[in-house]
């Protein structure tokens, strides 16, 4: 029996030979795929392998460049940048425990959820877990030793003078890259060039070996402003105070350098802290260069210098403004208050609308507007600041009998308040218009004749007179110094045309006036606390500015110890509008 069974098992073990045969076919066959399948992922189809292998092993890290610094023109420091981590991952490589979870989510101080979202997604191969973090706590984080979790070296801007320089320095986004003011308008220079480093590491994140030599970043470079940031900080706090004060919805000041056009100080005010710029959009604008207004009488010294250069007009003309009003077609010009005869000097002291309109009627409508674009009004200053406004100067051609006359009291025509402390470089510089800046300077600027240096004198000393008794401006008077300045208020321009409760009141001044060294145009938007009036609520803040930069600034004196002081019983001569 044990022989029959043996016998048998022999019998099913062995294969007839066609079966062997069929087997060893198969078996060939099957070798030959592997080798044609070999060959096919070997040659013809190497690249997607490649691809794959350095999709696992290769890697490439961006080197970023240090920002340029922002100083102001003393060399101190508006905006610096600051050493900062982020932390990144592979998804597909991290490998993380609960534990380890609980503990990067704490220093990162994250939500374990969703740090967690963010390990998961196995699609990506990079994804940031948390930008700029401070250097030692990704330090502690690549301390744990989690596959897959790296960090790399990134900078985070600083703002030293925070609110008070926000609007001319601006601030950068998350990419260091320029969002605002001067850090996107040079945030080609600023920035530099990003490097690399293109290396194959293993399957523990550990550098086996660089592919190329590694690329250096280019640093940025320093960008110097014109700014003086202490006169930054006054202009500032004395702007505050005056919104404060008159209850404004909003105020700006320029601050002029008048040799050289550079600007020593820009401020708006509401402002915003570019350390933290959250929920700021309401406050970005730079209300100095990109909003327009109607400047009022501010406009009135232009016209006297246009109709002393091109018409039969001198300082001591004399001009009928009797009874206080004009009528011009349809429309009637007023005064604030009623005068007889006055000169052209007495004109800008004490703000007379009729007489600034005569004097415009009398000259062609086409030399008017010429001086007008000539001053710069109706283009930008090309200060090269974004988004800088142009104004608006309507075609002579166009002009009827009455928008000539109001454009000469500064209605009708739309300026920045940057173009308009431009124009008065004319007045500080015998007739010659000087380019404005945000840089500083390292050779004198190249101006333009507008008026000659006979007019512009002569209008300089009349602006003398608006500061003092009789005219409209005696609060922007400044302590042992000569002003001269002209004051303007002007009724806002809303949906249905002007609102009557609504006001802007400003003042450009200069000082010393003998040989002006500053320039300072003032703009305080719908003052609502009883005052509005240019010479109440703008004269005050050149005032207050003056008497401390001036001195900070060692400017010599050329006038009296003391101001020169009204009569108690003297009445302050407020404009027309």
């Amino acid at each position: 029996m044990v022989m029959l069974l043996k016998e048998s098992q022999h019998k099913l073990v062995k294969l007839p030979a066609w079966r062997r045969r069929m087997l060893l076919v198969l078996m060939l066959l099957s070798f030959v795929l592997l080798l044609g399948r070999g060959f096919y992922l070997q040659t013809l189809h190497k690249d997607y392998l490649i691809k794959k292998g350095e999709a696992f092993s290769r890697r490439k890290v961006v080197l970023m460049p240090h920002r340029g610094k922002i100083y102001d023109r003393n060399f101190k420091p508006l905006a610096i940048s600051l050493p900062v981590e982020s932390v990144w991952a592979n998804p597909t490589d991290v490998q993380i425990s609960v534990g380890q979870l609980k503990q990067m989510s704490s220093l990162l101080d994250m939500q374990t959820k969703e740090l967690q979202q963010k390990l998961q997604k196995k699609k990506k191969e990079f994804v940031f877990i948390k930008r700029r973090v401070a250097p030692d706590v990704a330090k502690q984080v690549m301390a744990m030793k989690v596959p897959g979790v790296f960090s790399q070296k990134e900078y985070k801007r600083f703002y030293p003078a925070a609110e008070v320089t926000a609007h001319i320095v601006g601030f950068t986004g998350v990419d260091d890259t320029g969002v605002e003011g001067m850090e996107l308008y040079r945030n080609h220079v600023l920035s530099g060039s990003a490097g690399k480093r293109d290396f194959v590491r293993d399957r523990k994140g550990h550098v086996v070996e660089d592919l190329v030599a590694v690329k250096l970043p280019h640093d940025g470079q320093d960008l110097v402003l014109s700014i003086d940031r202490t006169v930054q900080y006054v202009v500032h706090r004395e702007l505050s105070r005056a919104v404060e004060k008159h209850k404004a919805k909003a105020a700006a000041a320029v601050v002029l350098d008048a040799k050289t056009g550079e600007v020593l100080a820009l401020v708006n005010i509401p402002t915003y802290n570019p350390n933290n710029p959250v929920n700021v959009a309401s406050k970005l604008r730079n209300s100095a260069i990109v909003n327009i207004f109607e400047p009022g009488s501010t406009m009135k010294p232009v016209t006297a210098a246009a109709a002393m250069e091109f018409g039969p007009y001198q300082p001591d003309t004399k001009i009928q403004t009797a009874p206080g009003y004009l009528r011009i077609g349809t429309a009637t010009i007023h005064d604030a208050h009623p005068n007889q005869v006055l000169t052209v000097s007495q004109v800008i002291q004490k703000s007379s609308n009729v007489g600034s309109a005569k004097m415009a009627l009398d000259l062609n409508r086409e030399q008017l507007w010429n001086t007008y674009v000539q001053l710069g009004f109706g283009s930008t200053t090309k200060i090269g600041f974004p988004g800088e406004a142009s104004g608006k100067v309507r075609d002579y051609k166009t002009w009827r009998p009455i928008e000539q006359a109001t454009m000469s009291y500064g209605h009708g025509i739309s300026v920045t308040l940057l173009q308009l402390a431009r124009a008065y470089t004319v007045f500080a510089n015998e007739g010659e218009l000087l380019p404005v800046t945000l840089t500083k300077l390292s050779e004198p600027p190249v101006g333009r004749q507008v008026f000659s240096a006979k007019v512009a004198n002569a209008v300089k000393d009349m602006l003398e007179l608006v500061v003092q008794p009789g005219g409209t401006a005696l609060k922007a008077q400044v302590t042992g110094y000569r002003v001269a300045g002209k004051t303007g208020t002007a009724h806002k321009l809303g949906e249905h045309g002007y609102e009557h409760d609504k006001y802007v009141g400003s003042f450009v001044g200069m000082v010393p006036a003998s040989n002006p060294r500053l320039i300072m145009a003032v703009m305080i938007d719908e003052p609502s606390n009883g005052e509005y009036y240019g010479g109440s609520v703008a004269a005050p803040v050149f005032s207050a500015v003056m008497n401390d930069v001036l001195r900070m600034l060692v400017i010599p004196q050329d006038g009296n110890a003391l101001p020169v002081a009204p009569p108690a019983d003297a009445a302050e001569v407020k404009e027309a509008m």
